[in-house]
This record gives structure tokens, C-alpha cells and sequence, in this order.
């Protein structure tokens, strides 16, 4: 069993954002779920109230600076934040980043008019 190679989300306390969900964010959040890898690992984090770096590289197989790069972009987009704990890394998902995401992913496209069907 490797060690824990995943470091503080470097760049993430940079890309804090308030509340708001203005374009920028709205668009660095979808850009970092755009990856269908980067989806399925925070499909993960946010499965557990906790999930252990080391063992986010052994589910997806992935060597440690990869992970490290998919996190970074995560944590990038505030969609998880990481404790530590000695050597090791803890993630979990940001809730609240994730639900102001969907309400404007539903803001945006509820507007959208449904066609009609014809008969």
C-alpha cells in the first residue's frame, strides 16, 4: 500500500467563492464534472461522509499525481474539501456548492421551453 501522495487541493481556498452562483463558477464547476473519471470520484466522495485519498487511488487505478490533478479540479470548482489527518487526506463533497450548482443547472435550463408534439 502506497502512502497517501494526495497533498492539501492546492489552488482551492484561491477559487473560494461567496454563495453566489455568477457564470464563472456555474462554468468551472461543469468543466470539472465534464470528465467522466472526475465524475465518478466525486460520485464516490460524495457516497461516504469521508473517503480516504489512498483509497480513491486504489478504486480508480489511478497513479497519485493523477488523482492529485483530478482533485485539485474538484477542489478548484469548491466541490470538496479535504482534512488531514497525518499523512493521509479525508475528502468530502461540498454539499452546499453542489445543491447552489443544481438549482442554477435547473435555473438555466427550466427556462428552456419543452417542444410541443405533434399529432
Amino acid at each position: 500500500m502506497q502512502a497517501c501522495a494526495c497533498g492539501p487541493l492546492p489552488g482551492a481556498a484561491e477559487y473560494r467563492y461567496s454563495d453566489d452562483m455568477d457564470d464563472r463558477r456555474f462554468m468551472r464547476i461543469a468543466k470539472a464534472l465534464a470528465d467522466p473519471t472526475r465524475f465518478a470520484i466525486l460520485e464516490r466522495i460524495a457516497a461516504e461522509p469521508d473517503v480516504a485519498c489512498q483509497r480513491l487511488i486504489e478504486t480508480f487505478d489511478v497513479t497519485p499525481a493523477t488523482m492529485s490533478h483530478h482533485l485539485k479540479e474538484l477542489g478548484g470548482a469548491d466541490l470538496v474539501e479535504m482534512r488531514r489527518e497525518g499523512k493521509c487526506g479525508f475528502l468530502t463533497l461540498r454539499r452546499d456548492t453542489f445543491a447552489a450548482y443544481q438549482q442554477e443547472l435547473g435555473r438555466r435550463l427550466g427556462s428552456l421551453k419543452k417542444p410541443r408534439r405533434r399529432a
